[in-house]
């Protein structure tokens, strides 16, 4: 003989209350992944980082500004360059200058990469020591 307490329907009941154990569980496994992860992730090269030095350019007659369209036409000062050869040809002139004139990159917003790279590959192959991008001040 059995004895039961209660009707047959308390079986039935469904259980109202969530069972947060596993939940705990899956949450310390994954924190246990990541503090040991993050450190192996966190080691890179170290690599002495150039520090930014945002001085305003100042303007001076022997600048040469080479500006870049958002088509990719290149200007020397404000004469169209129409080939790879004469912008280094151009350069070379002016890195055999004492003292070199600065050189002033001025691209638009819209130019690609593709533009102003060979830009300053032609800079390098003259010989220029420095080049100097042209950007609009940030707003404070």
């Amino acid at each position: 003989m059995s004895f039961n307490s209660g009707s047959d329907h308390d079986e039935d009941e469904v259980v109202s209350a969530i069972n947060t154990t596993p939940l705990v569980d899956v949450m310390l496994v994954l924190l246990i992944i990541f503090l040991i992860t993050i450190p192996v992730a966190t080691h890179t090269v170290k690599v002495n980082l150039p520090v930014d030095r945002n001085h305003p350019t100042q303007t001076k007659a022997g600048n040469i500004v080479l500006a870049v369209m958002a088509d990719g036409q290149a200007y020397w000062n404000e004469q169209p360059i129409t080939d790879h050869a004469e912008m280094v040809s151009k350069l070379t002139q002016a890195a055999g200058q004492k003292p070199q004139p600065q050189i002033q990159i001025r691209g638009d917003g819209a130019a690609k990469y593709a533009d102003i790279g060979p830009i300053i590959a032609a800079c390098q192959e003259a010989g220029i020591a420095h080049v100097d991008f042209i950007t609009v001040p940030p707003h404070s």
